[in-house]
């Protein structure tokens, strides 16, 4: 399988704090990864670099082949409109939008036609068990619910990769699984690939393998092959 995203020699530093010390990844087409460590160990400083929201000090991000961390703000803000999509641990749902058009959002901060991206986002109401919602309010919705909502955000615009910081981390345990369990589907469905930050292993074993940030390093541990 060719590599979506790479990652070579990723640094970065706060100050004093090396959050990263040189990371070496590369996930593949289709693939689920799990980024797993202990809280401050880097793994969020790691998807904000591989997701163009971070610039490295040091190392190089590749996007099917394509180097993304010298852009622009302008063009990297464009890439993750397009080709990236995001679920964070409390979803980030506007709450004065109805849920179609937190979904639509993406799409119509592209420049899609409001009414276009609408009836594009309705289509995965059905799939990711939302049906009957799309007029709801974030507020209206369970907290499953609202990540559901989240997902669909995420691939309404059919991203190569799709990046989920916690996403279970604010639901109950037998939501969360669902939650998880509909989210590694729905991307892989949809031909992308995904990278979960996690602490929690349960969560860690929907995803192809694992990977662990220790120190600023990433060392490879595979959830299974």
């Amino acid at each position: 399988m060719n590599d979506v995203l790479v990652g070579r020699g990723l640094a970065k530093r706060f100050g004093q704090t090396v959050a990263l010390g040189g990371v070496d990844i590369a996930v593949r087409a289709g693939e689920a990864v799990a980024i797993m460590g202990p809280s401050g160990s880097g793994k969020s400083t790691l998807l904000h670099c591989l997701a163009g929201i971070m610039k490295p000090d040091a190392g190089e991000v590749h996007l099917l082949g394509r180097r993304i961390d010298t852009m622009s703000e302008r063009r990297r803000s464009a890439l993750r409109r397009t080709r990236f999509g995001f679920v964070f641990q409390f979803g980030q749902l506007l709450p004065e939008l109805p849920a179609e058009e937190n979904v639509a959002l993406p799409l119509m901060l592209d420049g899609v036609p409001r009414a276009q991206a609408v009836r594009r986002a309705r289509e995965w109401f059905a799939p990711l068990g939302l049906q009957s919602m799309e007029g709801r309010r974030p507020g209206e919705l369970s907290g499953g619910q609202a990540q559901r909502v989240a997902i669909a955000r995420a691939l309404v615009s059919r991203p190569a990769v799709v990046f989920a910081d916690e996403p279970t981390g604010a639901l109950d345990q037998r939501t969360g699984h669902d939650t998880m369990r509909l989210l590694a589907e729905a991307t892989k469905h949809n031909d992308a690939s995904l990278i979960v930050v996690t602490h929690d292993p349960e969560v860690a074993a929907w995803c192809d393998r694992a990977a662990e940030v220790r120190d600023g390093l990433i060392v490879p541990s595979g959830v299974r092959a």
